[in-house]
């Protein structure tokens, strides 16, 4: 699509704020996969280390690449990252299919679609121009490229659509770092960086995003932070710095809510999960402040940011757990917004 093109689009969005589907939605009702094929590991890498911390980075790929779904920002997929004897991420799904909407429990174990089968803390913008554009038009999603709408049904985020133009991409690595570049002509210039601490068991998620476009964007972005600390989830704890409120209390039997503190009773089994909606904080980054931790082992991250949060979601199954932290993107035309995410590791003995 060319810069006219995506101007066009941008045009019909406007200042429309756009939500995404929640993280803690129920699934989809779904037939078992007529097929499954095995995870893959061996994609395209970096590997980055700080002396404390070494990860896996996976690269983008439109033919081999670990993550080739419309769903989340395919840039900076961390196949894993290990502190000590403690790995914090991978693939928490035993096979993919592209028989398979999200996810399916099935004899050989979790089955993840290809727009769901990734690890590691992963973003997913908001589509932006989705419900302008006609049956064969385009829309946006970031860190993804401009996608075309097929026919009139409404967006799902657990749908692949075709990548219409990906935009012009790079990737520049160091030992310790890894920055992703995206250029879509008359719409956004994107830059992700994930870079390790030297000296310190952390890991800053930094980004850059411009608006190129004539016309404002107004969208959001969550991250998915799948975590995968503790098999079923057994003695995990979330400490929040505000007092929880879930739209939906969690079955007492696997989770229980104490004022700002989230604990798992017992491991998670089967098809059994926990997933709210989680409401209570403020206005300011003071509340994007989460901690999860293994409460036996020690194994643990807090991450914070320099945004403030405007939606928070819990969502988790036997082979992973996930806090779900939003912020709102809204962007003049010419303008850049910056923002960081910092994640602080403690493993066991360390």
């Amino acid at each position: 699509m060319g810069s006219s093109g995506m101007q066009f689009l941008l045009a019909a969005v406007g200042l429309l704020g756009l939500q995404l589907f929640s993280g803690a939605a129920a699934q989809p009702v779904q037939p078992m996969p007529r097929h499954i094929e095995p995870v893959p590991l061996q994609a395209p890498s970096a590997h980055i280390g700080n002396g404390l911390i070494n990860a896996k980075i996976y690269l983008t790929d439109s033919k081999k690449g670990f993550y080739r779904g419309t769903r989340f920002d395919q840039t900076g997929v961390i196949g894993s990252l290990v502190l000590g004897d403690q790995d914090f991420y991978g693939p928490w799904f035993d096979h993919t299919s592209p028989d398979v909407m999200d996810y399916i429990f099935t004899p050989d174990g979790v089955v993840a679609g290809p727009d769901s089968a990734i690890s590691g803390p992963v973003e997913e913008f908001a589509p932006i121009g989705f419900d302008e554009a006609a049956p064969g038009g385009a829309f946006l999603k970031i860190g993804v490229g401009v996608l075309r709408k097929p026919d009139a049904a409404a967006y799902d985020h657990y749908r692949l659509y075709d990548v219409a133009d990906a935009g012009t991409r790079s990737v520049q690595a160091t030992k310790s770092s890894v920055t992703f570049t995206q250029d879509i002509a008359g719409a956004v210039h994107y830059v992700k960086t994930l870079r390790l601490v030297p000296g310190k068991p952390q890991m800053r998620i930094e980004h850059i995003l411009t608006n190129t476009g004539r016309k404002p964007i107004s969208t959001s972005v969550y991250d998915h932070n799948f975590l995968t600390l503790s098999p079923g989830n057994a003695d995990i704890t979330v400490t929040l710095p505000f007092t929880v409120r879930p739209d939906n209390s969690p079955n007492p039997e696997l989770a229980r809510i104490d004022g700002n503190r989230i604990a798992y009773v017992r491991p998670l089994k089967d098809k059994e999960g926990v997933s709210f909606h989680i409401a209570g904080f403020g206005d300011t980054s003071r509340d994007y402040d989460i901690e999860v931790a293994n409460a036996k082992t020690g194994a643990g991250v807090r991450v914070t940011a320099d945004q403030p949060l405007t939606k928070m979601n819990l969502w988790s199954i036997r082979s992973v757990m996930a806090v779900e932290p939003y912020i709102a993107i809204d962007l003049a035309p010419g303008a850049t917004k910056r923002w960081t995410y910092t994640y602080t590791y403690q493993a066991p003995g360390r």
